[in-house]
């Protein structure tokens, strides 16, 4: 098959390509390097069933001539990170929702099928124990910055459903639960290579607020098949899917357990939101995912524990291939790639 993703050469598009490439499938990948980089796909980089095209998702010609003959698509580019949707809003929501309208539109002129990454953040503050896929959202004022991302979001899940009702668009919707693996960055605020790296340099584990709001970290080796899955499976178009870690942890905890993996002698710095963030910034409690229509539809059991993500996070930046930290601290990950 001919598949198109966006955001090809970010830390879950680059698995992604990998993935496919490895299932014989020829890729196209369109990215503008804004947060992905040429390295990421340094293992495929020779592969003749590889092309890669440097370009935005907001150029509406660009994205239907690279769309153009292609069987599926995976739209991942997005604006990512606590700290980059904080500070450029504006950017996040054009990025976020022009982008994946101009996408949405290219598949509808191509008949092609398209998975849409999305987000937990579209839950919000909604703390329930096991979000299911039509939990309520409980999202802060639209005048915080915070909310940016998840308003966004929520408004790509909505395009994509009208363009399947209204065109008859094949898209299926997944809502990744802090995705954790080789390639993610901490430079705009990813928790686990924020920490990890921090231990592996011997420097205090930052840790915003009092440290005991929860997550789930799943394994993008794990989460990416199930991603391809979704995409093949019919029942799961036009509908959201979450995908999501099983084990639940504070940021607190998960700090202490980076250090005792990793046997550093750092010890944890517990920093104000106040010291990283403008006024009026405000994190989720708890969040844990309900897995049950994932594991209906395509069999989806996360299985990588939790201190193999640790493992497999500070391998990868042992071998270079990790990235450059966040400065000053570390708090829980707001995006999808």
């Amino acid at each position: 098959m001919k598949s198109v993703i966006t955001g090809g050469a970010g830390f879950i598009g680059s698995h992604l390509t990998e993935y496919l490439l490895d299932r014989g499938d020829e890729v196209v990948v369109l990215d503008d390097l804004s947060t992905g980089r040429q390295q990421n796909l340094v293992t495929v980089a020779t592969n003749p069933r590889l092309a890669m095209v440097h370009g935005s998702v907001l150029d509406q010609a660009l994205v239907s001539t690279t769309v153009a003959g292609a069987d599926r698509v995976f739209h991942l580019a997005a604006a990512v990170g606590v700290k980059l949707i904080v500070e450029e809003p504006l950017t996040s929501l054009r990025t976020n929702i022009h982008g994946t309208e101009n996408v949405l539109d290219a598949c509808v002129a191509e008949g092609a099928t398209l998975l849409l990454a999305s987000t937990s953040e579209i839950y919000g503050k909604n703390t329930a124990d096991g979000l299911s896929e039509d939990a309520d959202r409980i999202l802060g004022s639209p005048l915080l910055s915070r909310w940016t991302y998840a308003a966004a979001k929520g408004i790509d899940e909505a395009f994509a459903h009208a363009y399947g009702t209204e065109y008859g668009l094949d898209v299926a919707i997944v809502r990744l639960f802090n995705t954790v693996g080789p390639r993610q960055t901490g430079r705009y605020g990813m928790v686990v290579p924020n920490l990890v790296g921090q231990a592996q340099r011997g420097e205090p584990l930052t840790v915003f607020g009092d440290g005991l709001q929860t997550r789930c970290f799943s394994y993008v080796g794990d989460v990416v098949p199930a991603m391809v899955r979704l995409a093949e499976t019919p029942a799961a178009y036009g509908r959201a899917v979450n995908l999501g870690g099983a084990e639940e942890v504070s940021i607190l905890t998960l700090a202490n357990r980076i250090i005792q993996v990793l046997g550093s002698d750092s010890e944890v710095r517990l920093v104000p939101y106040s010291e990283a963030y403008a006024d009026g910034y405000e994190d989720m409690r708890r969040r844990v995912p309900n897995n049950a229509l994932a594991r209906e539809l395509v069999g989806f059991e996360p299985s990588t524990p939790l201190d193999e993500i640790i493992r497999q996070v500070a391998g990868a930046n042992a071998d270079g291939n990790g990235n450059e930290p966040m400065p000053l601290a570390a708090t829980s990950d707001a995006a999808v790639a």
